[in-house]
């Protein structure tokens, strides 16, 4: 009951047509329930047929009049049943369209320790299948089944007034077809979650295979993947067709009570006319209003499943929105304005398992100590799990620390806005996302009002304006999904020229010159130098001529700074530095010498 109060208060924004809507049910009810009314007038008054003596003693006029009144009647109860149809679309599309930018704004807003967790197929399913069902049960089960229990209601009453035997027969089914229905919601319920979590589980299926298409080709999986797509689907068609089972049973039971009730009013009416205690007239009126309760039971039992699956797909949303992130602002947060770039860690830990209460880990990081000054460039470096990527992650606060505390300009970052924190800072990160569209949007992204002059000084300063100006389409040539029309040196370059064109005063570099060659990224080094004056900035290094250029280097080790100093310095006095340089920098050392040689 809880997750329909929820859903039915969204219409609370729409009251005057909800209001409205229900006008005009009312009016299509009240319509529906004289027209048989009329025909009987028309049978007893307008034809005046007795069947005792076969007589006949009705007037033309009086027939015709009737006729008239039947068709306007009709005809009213058909613009009225239009509107409350037409409002009850516009609606419940509105309270879908609602959900959704609700929904979509929540993943928006959600931090990182959401989204380690979430699975892609799964939020688009409850974005699209699940939005589409509450949609259903807005217009069916919010709107509509008022309807039917006033037609019933309606129905019921005027039985009773008309003639009560015959008001007891047709009334005696109608525990059976609710009991039938209230089961057949009962047992619905649940495969109908079954059913939302399958779709869910083959779009997330069906998304990983497409994304990992290359993967799965260069290992020649296509077979497996095809077999664990075939099960998934075969849980989703065994769980649809028991749902269809049982609809398809009880929904004709509930019709076949129904019109075995009409039989035996039929056969009880005709005695009552040959006992003239009802007229022939009375016995069609009683018959059409029995038949328009038939219209109200059959609705009942797809208003149940509607209801049923409407429940179980607004359970899955709420899960949704009602998620907590993990960064949230504090009340009262202020603008981070004018920032030098001064960046302090005071004592910094952090751990995963407190961003995301589903992981059972150790601390990531631990006793961060470090301080990088306007305009300074610090190089991180460690193995692979030392957590160079997690301390960049907690600058811009896409995970909070667990202890201590990161101050930009001698401000803690938790008392500031994310969108003024995140505004000054410009990051590139490992895994470069390019969108669907022209190389100039992309570029543009993070400022999209920049004007193509600026577009065009930020992919010179990042050594792809040559590229993308030998292109036939030149800065409107469209990129592909995921960019992969691009070379990864392409994209990274793309990635910078992005970041640069937002002119932030701390920029982070995950690792962002690691896909391209040697040539380009010595390029790429050069124009940096010049952009990074006055900027404090941060680099995840590969490379040995970062390495050299920076300020201060500091080594990871297990999640602690286990070394710092200058390249010469560690090189003459660190043991893990030391390691990293034999392994991964004396060759780009040596080959940076001979081309200076050659040179």
């Amino acid at each position: 009951m809880r997750i329909v109060i929820r859903l039915l208060s969204f219409l609370n924004r729409y009251w005057k047509r909800v209001t409205l809507a229900y006008v005009c049910l009312f009016l299509s009810v009240a319509f529906s329930l004289g027209m048989p009314e009329l025909v009987k007038q028309a049978i007893d008054r307008g034809v005046g047929y007795d069947p005792l003596t076969g007589a006949t003693s009705g007037t033309t006029s009086l027939l015709i009049w009737l006729g008239i009144a039947i068709l306007v009647v009709a005809a009213l109860r058909g613009v009225f049943a239009f509107g409350q149809t037409y409002l009850g679309e516009y609606i419940s599309q509105r309270v879908a369209y609602d959900i959704r930018n609700l929904f979509y704004d929540r993943v928006q807003r959600l931090s990182f320790a959401f989204h380690d967790t979430a699975q892609t197929g799964q939020l688009m399913s409850r974005a699209t299948q699940d939005v589409e069902a509450v949609r259903f049960f807005i217009s069916m089960g919010g709107l509509r089944i008022l309807y039917v229990f006033i037609t019933f209601a309606g129905i019921c009453a005027l039985l009773f007034i008309m003639n009560w035997r015959l008001a007891l027969i047709g009334i005696a089914c109608m525990p059976f077809i609710g009991y039938l229905a209230t089961v057949v919601g009962t047992r619905l319920r649940p495969i109908w979650t079954a059913i939302q979590e399958g779709i869910a589980e083959l779009g997330t299926i069906l998304q990983e295979n497409l994304s990992g298409a290359k993967v799965v080709k260069a290992f020649t999986q296509e077979k497996y993947e095809s077999q664990k797509f075939e099960r998934q689907a075969t849980i989703l068609y065994n769980d649809s067709i028991k749902a269809s089972k049982i609809r398809a049973f009880n929904m004709p039971l509930m019709s076949f009570i129904l019109v075995l009730a009409s039989g035996i009013i039929i056969w009880v009416g005709g005695s009552e006319i040959l006992a003239g205690r009802l007229t022939g007239g009375e016995l069609i009126q009683f018959y059409l209003y029995l038949a328009m309760m038939a219209m109200p039971i059959r609705m009942m039992g797809m208003m149940v499943n509607m209801v049923s699956r409407g429940i179980s797909a607004g359970t899955r949303i709420f899960e949704v929105l009602d998620a907590k992130s993990a960064v949230t602002e504090k009340p009262g947060a202020i603008e981070l304005d004018g920032v030098q770039g001064l960046v302090r860690f005071q004592r910094v830990a952090f751990s995963y398992d407190s961003a995301n209460p589903y992981e059972i880990m150790g601390p990531v990081l631990d006793d961060i100590n470090l301080e990088a000054k306007p305009g300074e460039m610090v190089a991180l470096l460690g193995m692979t799990g030392s957590g160079k990527s997690t301390l960049i992650n907690l600058i811009p606060r896409f995970y909070d620390v667990t202890s201590g505390n990161i101050t930009i300009d001698g401000t803690d970052i938790r008392n500031v806005t994310l969108n003024s924190l995140r505004s000054n800072i410009g990051i590139v990160q490992q895994d470069v996302f390019l969108f669907t569209a022209t190389i100039a949007d992309n570029i543009a992204y993070g400022a999209v009002d920049a004007s193509m002059e600026d577009i065009i000084a930020a992919s010179k300063a990042a050594q792809l304006h040559d590229f993308i100006d030998s292109l036939p389409d030149s800065y409107d040539t469209w990129v592909g999904e995921r960019g992969l029309t691009l070379s990864g040196g392409q994209r990274q370059r793309l990635a910078i020229a992005r970041t640069l064109l937002i002119d932030p005063r701390i920029l982070i570099f995950d690792d962002s010159t690691s896909s391209v060659d040697t040539e380009t990224e010595f390029l790429i080094q050069k124009a940096l130098r010049e952009l990074m004056k006055g900027r404090t900035t941060f680099v995840i290094a590969q490379r040995l001529q970062t390495v050299r250029d920076a300020d201060q280097i500091l080594v990871l080790d297990k999640g602690t700074i286990a070394e710092r100093g200058s390249h010469t310095e560690l090189l003459q006095n660190g043991n893990i530095y030391r390691q990293i340089y034999e392994i991964q920098l004396r060759d780009q050392e040596e080959a940076l010498n001979r081309r200076y040689d050659e040179s």
